[in-house]
């Protein structure tokens, strides 16, 4: 059985009232459920913070056990060389992921410090990248 993590970066936690015009109005909470049930066969766990070094202290952890990280790193996608690097450091396959498509939004949210050392990049398919990610790794 694979075993992916899938790790939320700040204000993913307001999923289903932030902007829902943006990001839905369903909570992620809620929408992991539904994960789960899609893909039984694999093991997927969830972490979310709105600090940085707890999300490279994440990646440390689970990046050279784990079949795969999923990672919404949020507003530090675009900020966070830190997080980058733990990305380039570990051995566990990453695809960032993204709710919205970032390209369409301000020109600073145009670039990644977490891309050039990930598996893959998925945005723009709303919650449903999550789904997309997943299948990736299967």
């Amino acid at each position: 059985m694979k075993q992916l993590i899938i790790i939320n970066g700040p204000n993913l936690n307001l999923l289903g009232k932030r902007e829902p015009e943006v990001y839905g109005h369903q909570t992620f909470e809620d929408y992991f459920e539904v994960l789960k049930l899609k893909f039984p066969k694999v093991s997927i766990t969830y972490f979310q913070s709105n600090i940085e070094g707890e999300i490279i202290g994440k990646l440390q952890e689970v990046g050279f056990s784990y079949d795969g990280v999923i990672l919404n790193a949020a507003a530090y996608t675009h900020t966070s060389v830190g997080i980058g690097d733990a990305v380039k450091a570990i051995t566990t396959p990453v695809v960032e992921v993204h709710i919205s498509n970032t390209h369409s939004r301000e020109d600073f949210r145009h670039h990644s410090y977490i891309a050039a050392n990930a598996k893959g990049v998925i945005l723009g398919f709303g919650l449903q990248s999550y789904d997309l990610a997943i299948q990736s790794f299967i």
